[in-house]
């Protein structure tokens, strides 16, 4: 386990619509803002979407699921806001239904807004979550510090 202290910051409401580029946009909005770490509360709705559904097996690495959305999509997610190597990240979870169809997963690219989304986004103050590359997993995992320096690798 790994954790860091600290207080929210800026809390931001954030509307997109039809036709945008979910990821990129939110990108763009937290690189302006200069969001270093944070959470990010979505609903609205999607015409498209791409997002791996978990991996073929359990086994590490994963190899992923992709799963693609068309149509329209009611959407919740929550997603983390973190630091890359090329600046903020992204990381978004959401579950996207149509009729009896319900897809929950990792939102990756093409996510195209249907009508409306709502996004709050709260910054974290003190705290700043960078990716660290884990050469046995494959993937890239949140690295967490704070000022204080309260770590616990378990």
């Amino acid at each position: 386990m790994e954790y860091a202290a600290g207080r929210p910051g800026r809390i931001f409401y954030v509307r997109f619509d039809t036709g945008e580029d979910l990821l990129p946009a939110l990108e763009s909005f937290i690189r302006t803002q200069e969001i270093a770490s944070g959470i990010i509360h979505l609903i609205g709705a999607v015409s498209a979407g791409s997002l791996v559904t978990g991996p073929r097996e359990t086994v590490i690495p994963p190899d992923p699921v992709w799963t693609h959305l068309t149509g329209a999509y009611e959407l919740v997610g929550t997603g983390m806001i973190r630091t890359g190597l090329h600046g903020p990240r992204v990381h978004l979870h959401a579950s996207a239904g149509r009729g009896e169809t319900v897809l929950t997963g990792c939102f990756r690219k093409d996510m195209t807004v249907y009508l409306v989304i709502e996004a709050v986004i709260m910054e974290f103050s003190g705290i700043t979550v960078t990716e660290v590359e884990d050469t046995q997993s494959g993937i890239t995992l949140p690295s967490p510090s704070s000022g204080d320096k309260n770590r616990d690798r378990s």
